[in-house]
């Protein structure tokens, strides 16, 4: 049987990040990589899932920039995860950032942009410290962005904002026990300027998980593929420099199936 979300046991795709069955990874910063014919949410509804599970030990700051909490709330639901629950425990802080009022409140000059993104920071920042405080720092942090292009928006097409705000986040990942999920869409990118900030991305992640429709055309059984390049993969011989996997997967209503190609039947 194809393991699914529902499905206590590890599956291919934890198995490619090495995600624990405490949902601690090794790796620091991981970036999704989706296009329009091959959304990769459901993969931070997955992640999101782990995180909040009962063997995991840390908690989540989530920023949705893409769908209302009451959105989050029902898919997960369906995963057999109740995210209000969660919040309520302090196990997962939900910034809601739909309106992008936390940065046009003040005006939308460069000055009023960059303190609304340090303002975003300082909140994400406070709940780290408060869980850390609480759990006497026995506990990790998963910092998810769903994602990150709508930032540029709010950011009023600035990509140095965006990217200086990465990187007081990435600096997170580094001096206290936190992981940055990111997701960002691959073919909406054409100026050189967005080019660089995409390429910057990869540059930074430990992970790149790649969404991508299949290079046969659709399928009945398979909705996509995906690619994972794991740069810090743990091998016989300890860490190796990269390592690369392949798999598709199939979208159910509460459910998705990963399996490797000619396998699905």
């Amino acid at each position: 049987m194809n393991p699914s979300f529902s499905s206590p046991t590890t599956n291919l795709l934890d198995e490619a990040l090495g995600i624990g069955r405490t949902g601690s990874v090794p790796w620091r910063i991981a970036l999704v990589q989706d296009c329009v014919e091959a959304s990769g949410a459901f993969l931070l509804h997955h992640l999101l899932k782990r995180s909040l599970s009962a063997e995991a030990a840390g908690a989540v700051v989530f920023l949705g920039l893409a769908q209302p909490f009451s959105h989050y709330d029902r898919v997960l639901r369906k995963m057999g995860c109740n995210l209000s629950l969660q919040r309520n425990k302090n196990k997962l802080h939900f910034i809601d950032l739909l309106d992008l009022e936390f940065l046009v409140a003040g005006g939308t000059d460069q000055n009023a942009i960059e303190d609304g993104f340090m303002n975003l920071y300082n909140r994400i920042l406070r709940f780290i410290e408060a869980n850390n405080l609480m759990h006497n720092n026995g506990g990790w942090i998963r910092i998810i962005i769903d994602d990150i292009s709508l930032l540029e928006i709010a950011a009023q097409g600035s990509s140095s904002h965006t990217f200086d705000f990465l990187q007081y986040c990435a600096t997170l990942t580094s001096e206290l026990d936190c992981s940055l999920l990111i997701l960002n869409h691959g073919d909406i990118y054409s100026s050189e300027e967005d080019q660089r900030l995409l390429s910057h991305l990869d540059y930074l992640s430990d992970v790149v998980i790649k969404a991508e429709t299949l290079s046969t055309g659709i399928a009945v059984d398979v909705h996509g593929q995906l690619t994972i390049i794991n740069k810090r993969a743990l091998g016989e011989l300890g860490w190796s420099s990269s390592k690369v996997y392949n798999f598709q997967f199939k979208l159910k209503e509460n459910a998705v199936e990963f399996f490797y190609p000619g396998t699905k039947f």
